[in-house]
């Protein structure tokens, strides 16, 4: 079953970029949580998102978040695509797709390609927004820095 919004986020670990064993509870219940799901390290969709969240990187860390990419390439191809564009948050390598599964992250063009998702998490752990698209990849930044800026306020 899919998470939706007002679920509480799954936990799980991965291996990063840097072939670190990454625990998500090391950041929730303290940082809002950027977590995105996309298909493949160096295609032209992949990267156009990953530089974008690269460019905003400063802004979501100002607004206190912790942005986190999930695809199915190994840490080793996250280490060279993340040298590659220089990118500075973290990546995590989802060789099985257990935690797409958990999270249950569709597929698009009849289950061929991995989708394109990003949720929006909580300091709380509990999913408030996720954007769905496959081919607006700059889409999910613009979603992602309104999506925190609401929750922000709502905590004000």
């Amino acid at each position: 079953m899919a998470i939706a919004v007002g679920d509480k986020c799954p936990e799980f670990t991965l291996k990063d970029q840097n072939n670190t064993t990454f625990d998500i509870q090391s950041v929730l219940g303290k940082k809002i949580i950027v977590l995105y799901f996309y298909p493949k390290d160096d295609t032209p969709g992949c990267t156009a998102e990953a530089c974008s969240f690269r460019d905003s990187y400063e802004d979501f860390r100002d607004l206190g978040c912790e942005v986190i990419g999930i695809s199915s390439d190994s840490p080793k191809k996250h280490a060279e695509f993340a040298a590659k564009h220089r990118l500075t948050f973290t990546l995590l390598a989802d060789t099985e797709k257990k935690v797409r599964k958990q999270f249950g992250v569709p597929g698009n063009l009849f289950g061929l390609i991995p989708g394109r998702v990003t949720y929006i998490i909580d300091k709380k752990g509990i999913v408030r927004h996720i954007y769905n698209s496959l081919t607006n990849a700059a889409g999910h930044i613009k979603e992602s820095i309104n999506a925190v800026k609401s929750i922000l306020h709502e905590e004000a």
